[in-house]
């Protein structure tokens, strides 16, 4: 679902391809054990609300529109959706995963759609299909907040300022993420760059990318035998073989055990 909506950023949202995304998430017609109505807007009397707490305790944070009116409701999203405005694209993701989440029009997955719509946008906005950045991921590390912000906006008035202040943070945080990662992408890049043609063994490649990916802890020596199943004269040996081709140092701070790391 998350490749057609990035990949074919330029496709005209339509029914047919909700629908199919939809059958996508529910392949098994099922939400875990129950049945729910796949590839179709919701149906039935009954509301549908989002609720938490035990039987007889329940909170409701959201009554969705009723499902009489979903058909009209979509037919006019989905046109705004697909319609040439002067409004911003980042703008624009931010008011319809607000807006398509508040209409609730499937049984289930809603909050899973509405991200895919997001991205297809954010895709269009910046107007290549290759993603350096996830802002569903950014959403599901930020879920408390998310729900937060959006009890508090369907439960206030028509201005969700405060949503789309949270939203344009929310995406700012994921580009800073994304940085992060690519920053050590490239610096991984560039040091197999510089070694590539200096001879190393299979348990010393192992233990430098280990290090280069974020190593937790201190590097000793009873360590890099054990993840390299090595005995500890061997990884020692290994250890020295590094030091003396300039890629480990020793660290300076003293202690029970002489530790190392990249130089």
């Amino acid at each position: 679902m998350m490749m057609d909506a990035t990949q074919n950023f330029q496709d005209s949202l339509t029914k047919k391809r909700l629908f199919e995304w939809h059958s996508s998430l529910f392949p098994t017609g099922k939400n875990k054990i129950h049945p729910i109505e796949v590839g179709k807007w919701r149906s039935g009397s009954s509301p549908m609300r989002v609720i938490s707490g035990s039987m007889g305790k329940e909170t409701v944070h959201f009554q969705a529109p009723d499902s009489d009116i979903i058909e009209k409701e979509m037919d006019q999203f989905i046109h705004w959706i697909n319609s040439e405005n002067k409004l911003d694209p980042v703008i624009k993701a931010g008011l319809a995963h607000f807006w398509f989440v508040t209409i609730h029009p499937f049984d289930d997955g809603n909050g899973r759609i509405a991200r895919a719509i997001s991205e297809m946008l954010l895709a269009r906005s910046d107007g290549i299909p290759q993603r350096f950045y996830s802002m569903s991921a950014q959403i599901r590390l930020e879920r408390k907040q998310y729900y937060n912000i959006l009890k508090k906006t369907q439960h206030g008035t028509l201005d969700i300022t405060d949503w789309m202040d949270w939203f344009l943070d929310c995406l700012f945080n994921a580009l800073n993420a994304s940085n992060i990662v690519l920053e050590k992408i490239l610096a991984k890049h560039n040091f197999w760059n510089k070694h590539a043609v200096t001879v190393l063994n299979n348990r010393q490649i192992l233990l430098l990318n280990k290090l280069l990916d974020g190593f937790i802890g201190k590097l000793t020596t009873s360590k890099w035998a054990k993840i390299a199943k090595c005995s500890p004269d061997t990884a020692l040996r290994d250890i020295n073989d590094l030091i003396k081709k300039q890629i480990l140092v020793k660290e300076e701070a003293g202690g029970r055990s002489t530790s190392y790391v990249l130089k």
